[in-house]
């Protein structure tokens, strides 16, 4: 579940994010450290447009 106050997806030091959790929580599992990367990100607040071409 997505906290309601979370920044976001990507990584930020000392802020609530889902890549962090998501992290942390691979690390607990199988006591690997690894890093996500998303393919893309929207910024909350943030929306995209479909405009035809």
């Amino acid at each position: 579940m997505m906290e309601k106050n979370s920044t976001g997806w990507q990584k930020q030091p000392d802020k609530l994010n889902i890549q962090g959790n998501i992290e942390k929580a691979i690390e607990r599992i199988t006591g690997e450290e690894v890093n996500l990367t998303a393919s893309g990100r929207t910024d909350r607040g943030v929306h995209a447009l479909r405009t035809s071409c």
